[in-house]
Order: C-alpha cells, then structure tokens, then sequence
C-alpha cells in the first residue's frame, strides 16, 4: 500500500455495517477490495456512485453552434482548455472547453455545481484557417485555405507537407487563445510543431508544381 493510496468512505460489515468510515483502496475494478482504517479489516464493496449534474453545453464547430447537454460529476472542477467526450444524437464528439458561464459572468475555470453553461468547439476534426502565400518566383498572389483535418494532425514549422492538391511548406503558426502547453502565441523557428486543433491561423508557402507552356 503506498502513501497515497485512495481512501472512500463505505459501510464496514465488522466494526460500522450502517455507518460509513474511511477504507483504504487495495485494488481496484468491478469490485473494489479495501481495508478499513478502524479495524483493518478487507473486504469487497461496489464503487460508489458520483453525484452527477446536468449542465447546458454550447458547441461550436466550422462556424456554425448547437445546444445540448452534459452529464457531470457535482464535484468536479472544470477548466477551459480542457477536453471531453460528448455523446449527441448524430454522433459522438470530442469537444474542448472555451469558456464557463456562470451567473456572475465567464470564468476561465469553476467548480462544476457553480456553472451554468459549458461553451466548446469540436476538435475532433478541425477546419484550419491558412494563409498560402504564393512559391517564389510566380506572380500569383496570396490567398486563404481551410484544410480539413484530424485535431490531432501535427503540423511542423519548416516541414513540406502535401494535403489533397496542396503542397506547401510551413513557415509560422498562430496559436488559439486556448491551447495549452505551447511558450509562445506564435510559433516560427524550424521544428515548432502544433496540433491543428490547437491552431487559430496556419501560414505557408505553396511549393505545388505549376505547368508553364511558352504558347
């Protein structure tokens, strides 16, 4: 047993069967095996259930919103930034926090119980705003792309990378306000990475071949 082994409060069927006290966790699974700290004695005993609340969640995908609703533990803290499964009736999406509305106002993180709306966007499969500045020596001009990708596609500043008809090399990322685990908004030093879903605006280099005819 370590130091810091879980501890649940659940009835003792030698020293408390009626009232709960604090049981070490042993093992875990369908069943939990653990220890009481009153008397020591081991036993088996059912997981208990966490109180779960119903909040409102807002998500945003390609522009576009929907309402649905969210099962979740009372006690849980909750953060923007932070990503979870949400099952609707089309389909089930990975979706990240952006911000929590309580009844004061939007707050960054809160205690679950406190909030009133869960605002998210799918990041599941992600549309990537680009800017692809034309390939050296054309007299094309610059335009704008969304590519259509994992949210967990990486894409490498300094790497060429080929994306249906596009072929282009990165040469700076723009990061979302909320991505974590990044050290600068804007990232432009060959091997920065990112993940498309953490991207707010990609900037590249088109290199695709371009026929040319002197007729």
């Amino acid at each position: 047993m370590t130091a810091n082994a879980e501890r649940i409060g659940v009835v003792c069927p030698a020293c408390s069967p009626e009232l709960e006290t604090v049981h070490e966790v042993l093992k875990e699974g369908g069943q939990l095996t653990v220890r009481c700290t009153e008397c020591d004695h081991v036993h088996k005993t059912t997981p208990p259930e966490d109180d779960e609340i119903q909040r409102d969640v807002v998500v945003s995908q390609d522009g576009e919103s929907f309402s649905d609703t969210v099962d979740v533990p009372a006690e849980e803290a909750l953060s923007v930034g932070e990503e979870f499964l949400l099952e609707t009736e089309e389909a089930i999406l990975t979706v990240r926090i952006t911000s929590l509305e309580l009844d004061s106002g939007r707050v960054d993180s809160a205690e679950a119980e406190d909030v009133e709306t869960i605002w998210t966007r799918v990041v599941g499969n992600v549309a990537v705003n680009t800017t692809i500045h034309p390939k050296e020596g054309t007299r094309e001009g610059t335009r704008s792309e969304r590519l259509q990708v994992p949210g967990d596609y990486e894409f490498v500043v300094g790497e060429t990378d080929n994306l249906g008809d596009l072929e282009f090399t990165v040469e700076g990322i723009h990061i979302r306000e909320d991505a974590h685990g990044y050290n600068h908004e804007k990232l432009d030093h060959d091997g920065d990475m990112a993940f498309a879903k953490d991207i707010n605006r990609l900037y590249v280099r088109d290199e695709a071949t371009t026929a040319w005819s002197a007729w």
